[in-house]
């Protein structure tokens, strides 16, 4: 009962907080109140697991994280730039631009449309954990096999979204271009390609969170003794929940910054499109 009579006091704390917040207009409040959310959850977190008895093992407190995550910064460091930096990121980077290249292809041919995309369609069903195993096989378990495996998870969305961009151009628009005496490739360059770019960041913001979970989930069946994907296998082993909460911290961290950044491109580069007015 004391448990839950604290937990509802944070919550109710942070509850007022936030309503004076919105009182002090929208500027305020953009900022303020998901960080007063999230503080309110972490001692929610922290109040119920203490008071609740809650043996560390099941769930460790915030506090014990943090501790852990300062103390292990020398691993976690090099976990983020197995998975992140090296299989994450390279994947993303090779699979997009496949995808951009392929979606080039198709959108000249009708062929290419008709086959491309269905087999496109057909791997991204695949199961990762049905072909994570098989490129670890055939790459090894470095950071190669695990780049196979975003770049695999990534070229779907970002290919479809091309694609679909690259055709939303109106009839007018492609008719102007034409009596400019423009060909096909001054028309993609100059039209097409601009306007695909709101498309092209839909897909390139999903790919983000698609390439950080094929990273860690690959890692899982095969790596060296470092990647975040191993971390956690071995220490939920070892009953070290919070050195397996501290890698989610970085993975989360990582994911938010990435799309982040996607998102910020975005902004500098579609500044024209409806969407990115304010």
């Amino acid at each position: 009962m004391m448990a839950l009579a604290a937990v509802m006091l944070v919550w109710g704390a942070g509850w007022v907080i936030n309503l004076m917040l919105a009182r002090r207009g929208q500027g305020t409040a953009g900022w303020a109140a998901p960080l007063v959310f999230g503080l309110t959850l972490l001692l929610i977190w922290e109040v119920g697991v203490r008071l609740g008895n809650v043996s560390p093992i099941i769930l460790p407190p915030p506090s014990a994280i943090a501790v852990t995550f300062a103390d292990s910064l020398p691993t976690l460091w090099a976990d983020f730039a197995q998975t992140i930096l090296k299989g994450a990121l390279t994947g993303y980077v090779c699979g997009a631009l496949a995808a951009f290249v392929v979606a080039v292809l198709v959108d000249r041919s009708d062929f290419l449309t008709r086959g491309i995309l269905p087999v496109g369609a057909f791997m991204a069903a695949l199961p990762i954990v049905g072909t994570a195993p098989i490129f670890v096989k055939w790459l090894g378990s470095d950071w190669p096999s695990k780049a196979a495996v975003v770049g695999v998870m990534v070229f779907f969305p970002i290919l479809v979204n091309t694609v679909a961009g690259l055709r939303d151009t109106t009839q007018m628009q492609r008719d102007l271009m034409r009596t400019y005496g423009a060909g096909y490739w001054p028309s993609l360059l100059k039209l097409r390609v601009p306007a695909a770019l709101p498309f092209v960041f839909n897909g390139l913001k999903i790919a983000t969170t698609l390439a950080l979970i094929g990273a860690i989930v690959a890692e899982f069946f095969g790596s060296p003794t470092v990647g975040m994907g191993f971390r956690i296998s071995t220490s939920v082993g070892q009953l070290a929940l919070d050195l397996v909460w501290a890698e989610i911290v970085v993975a989360a961290l990582a994911g938010s910054a990435f799309y982040g950044a996607m998102a910020l491109i975005e902004r500098r580069l579609t500044f024209w499109h409806p969407s990115q007015r304010r």
